[in-house]
């Protein structure tokens, strides 16, 4: 069977590349933002056309050059990227030995490829990809059943080899906010106070002023930026526009939009699956509710965006999560064909899902279009990133469980209330343009039966990974949430993962059972134990003694996506004044792993990230919008809290590989709970863990 990706793109050729020079270059659709895939992809091509790791160059995807892959989430860049080529090498290099053993006059069987060159039992042919690559016709579709190698006989794939988008990051060569074209204006784009906001008046002398120099105000409909050759002045006017602009129907927030419980009050559609409500029974009920605020991506560098409209064509630079979809976005918001639009990625701050790169393309885009011939690079402030860049949603998770005689789980209700995970397809400028619907709330994208399918990243993990008789989601999808809300790194699946995962240690309690034995019981997948029982050694969960010393170890178990990668996280934490966590173990099972580095990386970084959400970050909001925007009142976890964390990944090559970039995250926010309540005696239900709730909860 023809991976998905690559019979979406049939043709070889938007797969590999070999260049005149002895070179390879491995194209691919999905982009790189911090996560070593551009390099793991690049291992698996080298593997199969059988050339040396020197050979190999990565290009950064374009819609001219690259295939489409849609968007890089969902852990989804090995997973299927990575069998697309795979096959497309795979088969490349069997194109490549037919025509040889052609040329030769020599059955196929007795032909080699090493490094490139075409080997006869071992000996030189003389031939190589690079001789014969004028030869060869790539342009042509893939072939249903094509032979993979073995992977015992790899020498490349399993080998932490360095990534090769490390150097120019170094050396100031790869990120956006580096490039600058000849001739680039730059700008700034002052946001409206919400969406329903007109403009009044500004003070343009004293904008003008306060830049210092030659700018120019540019004013369509609510849409106002400012623009000069020097970026100093129009962040000088940016600022003083911020502060002098006058505008009608600012936006007004109620006092507890922020508070996750304020979903529960707001309109939604009401989505079921799984199986018919419970009948009433005689069975013990136990119910809690979880609840995680919204989230801010907190990249550390804003976003940035750079575009030049020229003989009728649309040139974007861009750090988004996919160079087609935000061609689809533009082609659509600025009335262009797409086929009049380029998009070309360049590497930024980390966007594990929707942050303001989208936008601030569109920013420069529309610009653009109005300053015919001129490179117009935006770039935004952090106060923008912070107050207008999409945020993780805010979720209410109301768990329900049945337990049997035995205290085994019979029955099983997730209710939640969530905004929408999945968010694109209007960039925020739009409402500010002339002639553009301005809602009540923050605008939405497509809704929820755009498409073949609905597809809503609120219930990924809602339903536990483990053996349980009748279970069932019900979903309370807010379109219109208060907040411009979007996908954030692994969707509604961390979340869920923390209150399901925290609720079996509530039902173990309930049970009279040990927590690590609760789960085991209700596990039968090999691969499953494994990972938990291998956690559990190494973070000594035989000697984890009494709850309510201040001193706590938890433990948690998912699948990723119930049907993907297999991991488990221990915490153990230290609650005093605050809560401090000191070390984290991970075992993970990923089936063949690329890259083990790279495999280890995404773990850690997983971790650290959602150590940072479970202790400290909230969006905070005021009258007017997001109220957190900068890092005083958006605190992130600082380097010296960053836990200890030790990495295990099971070694299994003869599994298919499987995503890890979000695999860790939700067990972690659910061993760190879990560890806390060990810790207090006393379960803290909602996200974070800051000393204000968990002294209310105590006080409770």
């Amino acid at each position: 069977m023809i991976p998905p990706t690559l019979a979406a793109n049939p043709s070889l050729g938007r797969w590999a590349r070999f260049g005149s020079e002895g070179s390879v270059t491995i194209l691919f659709g999905k982009v790189e933002y911090g996560q070593g895939n551009m390099t793991a992809l690049a291992q698996i091509g080298a593997e199969e056309l059988g050339v040396n790791w020197s050979r190999i160059r990565i290009e950064e995807p374009s819609t001219s050059g690259a295939p489409d892959e849609g968007l890089t989430v969902g852990s989804m860049s090995i997973e299927i990227s990575g069998a697309a080529v795979r096959a497309a090498c795979a088969e490349i290099r069997s194109l490549f030995l037919a025509h040889a053993a052609s040329k030769l006059s020599a059955p196929p069987q007795e032909l080699s490829i090493s490094d490139g060159q075409i080997l006869r039992e071992g000996r030189s042919t003389g031939l190589s990809y690079w001789t014969l690559a004028s030869e060869v016709d790539l342009a042509r579709a893939p072939a249903e059943e094509v032979k993979l190698k073995d992977p015992a006989t790899y020498t490349i794939v399993g080998e932490s080899l360095p990534r090769k988008d490390l150097p120019p990051k170094l050396f100031g060569r790869a990120f956006i906010h580096d490039f600058l074209p000849e001739g680039v204006v730059h700008a700034r784009v002052l946001r409206q106070p919400g969406h329903r906001a007109t403009f009044k008046s500004l003070d343009e002398s004293a904008v003008r002023k306060a830049a210092g120099e030659s700018i120019e105000i540019f004013r369509e409909g609510e849409f106002i930026a400012f623009l000069s050759s020097s970026e100093a002045a129009v962040q000088r006017a940016h600022a003083k526009a911020a502060e002098a602009a006058v505008w009608d129907d600012v936006a007004s927030l109620p006092a507890d939009a922020a508070r996750a419980e304020h979903l529960r009050g707001l309109p939604n559609q009401v989505f079921e699956t799984g199986a018919p409500p419970a009948e009433p029974s005689n069975r013990r009920r136990v119910t809690a509710c979880y609840s995680k605020p919204y989230i801010s991506h907190g990249s550390l560098g804003p976003s940035c965006g750079v575009a030049e409209w020229k003989n009728a064509k649309l040139t974007v630079w861009t750090h988004a999560q996919g160079v087609f979809p935000l061609r689809a976005t533009l082609a659509n918001g600025l009335g262009l064909s797409p086929d009049a639009i380029e998009v070309r990625h360049l590497q930024g701050p980390g966007n594990y899902g929707h942050n303001g790169s989208d936008d601030a393309a569109f920013d420069a885009a529309f610009l653009a279009l109005r300053h015919e011939g001129k490179p117009v690079r935006v770039q935004w402030r952090r106060e923008d990133e912070f107050a207008h860049a999409p945020v993780g949603a805010a979720m209410v998770i109301e768990l329900t469980a049945e337990l049997d005689a035995s205290g085994r789980i019979a029955d099983y209700t997730t209710e939640l209330w969530s905004g929408p995970h999945t968010n694109r397809g209007r960039a925020i400028a739009e409402s500010a343009l002339p002639e553009r619907p301005r809602g009540d709330a923050a605008p939405a994208g497509p809704g929820p039966g755009v498409g073949f399918f609905r597809f809503s990243g609120a219930v990924l993990n809602a339903t536990p990974p483990y053996a349980i008789e009748a279970t069932r989601v019900k979903e309370h999808l807010i379109q219109r949430p208060p907040l411009r809300t979007s996908s954030l790194r692994g969707l509604g699946g961390p979340p869920n993962e923390f209150a399901g995962e925290c609720f079996i240690d509530e039902l173990a309690e309930s049970a009279g059972s040990d927590p690590l034995a609760y789960r085991l019981s209700m596990l039968e997948q090999p691969r499953a134990r494994h990972v938990l029982e291998r956690a559990a050694e190494l973070g000594r969960w035989a000697e984890r003694g009494p709850s309510g010393t201040g001193k706590g170890v938890g433990l948690a178990f998912c699948i990723h996506r119930n049907h993907g990668a297999f991991v488990s996280v221990v915490a153990q934490v230290e609650v005093a004044r605050e809560v401090r966590v000191e070390k984290v173990w991970c075992v993970a099972d990923a089936g063949l792993i690329i890259n083990p580095d790279g495999a280890k990386n995404q773990l850690e970084g997983g971790i650290i990230m959602a150590t940072s959400w479970a202790l400290k970050e909230e969006v905070k909001v005021g009258k007017t919008g997001i109220a957190s925007v900068n890092w005083d009142s958006y605190p992130i976890l600082r380097f010296s809290e960053v836990p200890d964390i030790e990495i295990e990944l099971v070694h299994a090559p003869e599994q298919r590989a499987m995503g890890l970039g979000e695999i860790s995250s939700g067990p972690t926010l659910a061993a760190i709970g879990n560890a806390v309540a060990h810790a207090l005696g006393q379960r803290i239900r909602d996200l974070p863990f800051t000393r204000d709730r968990i002294a209310a909860a105590l006080l409770r």
